[in-house]
């Protein structure tokens, strides 16, 4: 019998996240999720995430799901806690969970709180639960040579392209290619890959927003492949990278966005 490999994915209620449990799960993989939705009130919610574990565990994965501010290290330590007592291993990260700012803002005018949410979650945060990750994933492999681990960072094409409507959300991904690089550098000695996805346009509730306004450029000729994206095709390009068909290629970039990033004439 085939040995089943453990991941942590973060934002894994919906979406990309969702999409990318899914698809690890079909590779092989346990799973963690972690989630940190609310209702249109404000109330915590965790119907989403129960939906995913559900899904996850009538494919055949054993889950664990918890509620976690990524950007909390207290939150981040429960995370890592909790693979750890599920599975006893994490041979596969990834840093899903981001946020838009909650109100879009021209850079000449936008606020430091937004700013500062923005950097909080989608780059402290995946920053800080790699560095642990990391960290346990070196003494599995020290312990256990024959093992392979393997972290995957969801970016953006916000991460080169400029949106002066929310600038905060393109610095946030910046950093996040930035963060891959430095890890895929460290990380290289001990055999363990980092990876960065940059998705381009994708249905999810965060674009649900500017549909029309995306349905027009796409139309329009905005990205080669004239459709948008899908949450599988984000989970495709993970799943190959979880399945080690990528293990020479430790910081690449991975655009998986129609072809935008081709700059055409």
């Amino acid at each position: 019998m085939t040995e089943r490999l453990a991941a942590i994915v973060t934002g894994a209620s919906r979406g990309i996240g969702k999409a990318i449990a899914l698809g690890l799960a079909r590779a092989g993989y346990d799973l963690v999720i972690s989630h940190f939705d609310f209702t249109p009130t404000g109330a915590a919610d965790e119907s989403a995430a129960l939906e995913t574990q559900r899904a996850l565990v009538e494919s055949g994965a054993a889950c664990r799901m918890v509620r976690s501010d990524i950007s909390k290290a207290a939150d981040r330590d429960r995370l890592v806690q909790l693979a750890e007592e599920a599975f006893g291993r994490c041979d596969m990260l990834v840093n899903n969970a981001g946020v838009a700012p909650t109100k879009r803002a021209d850079i000449l005018e936008a606020s430091e709180e937004s700013f500062e949410r923005l950097m909080a979650i989608n780059l402290k945060g995946p920053y800080f639960l790699t560095q642990k990750t990391a960290n346990w994933m070196v003494r599995q492999m020290q312990a256990n040579p024959e093992r392979r681990c393997r972290i995957v960072n969801i970016s953006s094409i916000s991460a080169y392209t400029s949106s002066p409507g929310r600038g905060e959300y393109c610095i946030s991904k910046a950093g996040v290619s930035m963060m891959t690089k430095l890890y895929a550098d460290r990380l290289a000695e001990f055999g363990i890959g980092v990876f960065e996805i940059r998705p381009g346009i994708i249905a999810t509730d965060m674009t649900a927003v500017v549909q029309d306004k995306y349905d027009k450029m796409i139309a329009e000729g905005l990205t080669p492949i004239k459709r948008w994206g899908r949450p599988d095709d984000i989970a495709r390009a993970v799943a190959a990278i979880a399945e080690g068909r990528l293990d020479f290629s430790t910081g690449q970039v991975i655009n998986v966005d129609g072809g935008f990033h081709l700059r055409r004439l």
